[in-house]
């Protein structure tokens, strides 16, 4: 097992439970010596607070260096035995794939009315389950088992098994169409975010025009209509009609009468919460942006959760991500920050557990709410964690946004004798990334004439000036994605009204949010 592979098995081991720990002890209990010598590594592994393995081999005289690497293998291995049995029971397709493999097993032994039987169990479950794949796979253990479980209705169970087969397969087609057409937009959004010009519109839409049939969505199954809902969503969000995505948002949730009891259909349920959160906040729907993010924070308590940690995490990331997002809102960049300050120490465990995208956007909005509390020091701390990192081709929009705001950041902190440094890094950025738009050429050719010396009374008809150049762009549709990111306006409004940043999006706010809060 190479070096990357043994920290798979000691990251695998520090991601279980003390009762998925006790499980595996148990499970493996009253083996011989030499046996039992992957649970001595096991236990080595689990107590180490960082992963050495030198110190394992130096400090364990049971440890034979030659067969180290085998005795890694075996142990990871064995870990994921245990986890594949304890999780069966809470995991429907993890229990449905075990039973197909004693049918597989019953099979091969010519026990063909015991595997006949058993089948007809795990078809009645496959199909409340929606799992397409899984589905097909027993109605093919069906057409093996036909010629060896003949009867007098042999005719129509064939006709049957035909029929159902086909419309399977034909709503796999469809599944794969929906799922292909969503890692391809995925792809695109990850990489650039939102469109900015008119060729990233005319992209995308030839993107759904080649790709995208003509359906009757009545007629789809829940899967099939969340995957639609999801790519309508994903269309609209990258052109930013956010009432669309709102619309498309809400029948997603509305799929759902109860919260669902699956793992797969309680993920898309809290995708679904996030994405309609989203958009109630971009519309400034306060009183149901509350409501909603109630709903997501109640299912912390729910079963799956605590026992499937994919679905930990994205909780996590949502409802913290969104409670940032309600600060945002009101301009309550105080609270805001209390809260960083109550979380940090679990923020910072969860962060290397987030995927790249997630922990990009997280660090964005951290910034963001340091620099409206006037914070600028932890916010340029939080924008270097995006500048200084590996993945400059993940999420360019982000990064470019990142940098235009460390600019001002700069100038907050009276940071001069840098500022023409990083509006050349920075311009050098955008240009390479072919995202130096109008919006950014103004900010930058603004920052760059405030270096040299001027009164009071200059500065303000500068800030006056930028801001009203920014207003016009804000009703663009292809510069108005820079007022997603950061509430430039209010910056500059904040300076010509000498005010915080936080009071003036609560003077411009108030009146929006005021129905709906009274609501």
């Amino acid at each position: 097992m190479s070096k990357d592979r043994s920290d798979h098995l000691y990251t695998l081991i520090k991601s279980m439970k003390k009762s998925e720990k006790r499980y595996f002890k148990v499970r493996n209990k009253g083996l011989s010596k030499e046996e039992s010598k992957y649970l001595l590594l096991f236990d080595a592994l689990a107590e180490q607070e960082a992963f050495d393995e030198e110190l394992i081999i130096r400090c364990n005289k049971w440890v034979n260096p030659t067969q180290f690497s085998n005795l890694k293998a075996h142990l990871y291995k064995k870990l994921l035995q245990s986890l594949k049995e304890y999780t069966a029971s809470s995991n429907e397709d993890i229990s449905i794939r075990e039973q197909i493999d004693y049918i597989q097993i019953l099979f091969d032994r010519s026990l063909y009315q015991q595997s006949m039987q058993l089948l007809q169990k795990v078809k009645k479950v496959t199909k409340k389950s929606d799992n397409l794949e899984l589905q097909l796979e027993v109605l093919k253990w069906e057409k093996n088992l036909l010629p060896f479980t003949l009867g007098r209705n042999n005719q129509q169970r064939v006709n049957q098994i035909v029929e159902e087969s086909n419309k399977i397969n034909e709503r796999i087609t469809r599944v794969n169409i929906l799922t292909n057409l969503t890692v391809e937009l995925n792809a695109i959004y990850l990489r650039t975010g939102y469109i900015r010009n008119r060729e990233d519109k005319e992209r995308i839409q030839r993107i759904f025009d080649d790709q995208l049939p003509e359906w009757t969505v009545e007629d789809f199954s829940l899967r099939e209509k969340l995957l639609w809902y999801e790519i309508q969503l994903s269309y609209y969000s990258f052109i930013q009609e956010f009432e669309e995505v709102y619309h498309y948002a809400q029948k997603w949730v509305d799929l759902f009468d109860n919260v669902p009891g699956s793992a797969y259909y309680l993920e898309m349920y809290i995708k679904g919460l996030n994405q309609l959160l989203n958009a109630q906040s971009r519309l400034m729907k306060y009183a149901e942006f509350m409501k909603t993010h109630r709903k997501l924070r109640e299912l912390s308590s729910h079963r799956l959760i605590g026992v499937n940690g994919n679905l930990q995490i994205r909780l996590f990331k949502y409802s913290y991500a969104h409670q940032f997002n309600g600060y945002f809102m009101l301009g309550e960049f105080a609270k805001g920050v209390q809260l960083l300050q109550r979380i940090e120490a679990r923020l910072e465990s969860y962060i290397g557990m987030l995927d790249k995208h997630s922990e990009l956007i997280l660090f964005y909005k951290i910034a963001c709410l340091y620099f409206g509390n006037g914070n600028y020091r932890k916010a340029l701390k939080w924008l270097n964690r995006i500048i200084n990192s590996d993945d400059q081709d993940l999420r360019e929009d982000v990064h470019s946004f990142a940098r235009i705001i460390n600019l001002i950041t700069h100038y907050e902190l009276g940071n001069r004798d840098v500022i023409d440094y990083y509006i050349r890094s920075t311009y050098r950025f955008l240009l390479k990334k072919d995202d130096l738009h109008t919006f950014q050429q103004n900010i930058l050719e603004f920052l760059k004439n405030l270096s040299r010396e001027i009164t009071p009374n200059q500065l303000i008809d500068r800030f006056k000036e930028l801001r009203d150049k920014l207003i016009l762009l804000s009703e663009s549709k292809y510069d108005k994605r820079a007022f997603v990111y950061f509430d430039i306006i209010s910056w500059l409004e904040s300076k010509i009204e000498n005010q915080s940043v936080g009071e003036v999006i609560k003077a411009k706010n108030i009146e929006k949010l005021k129905p709906s809060r009274e609501k």
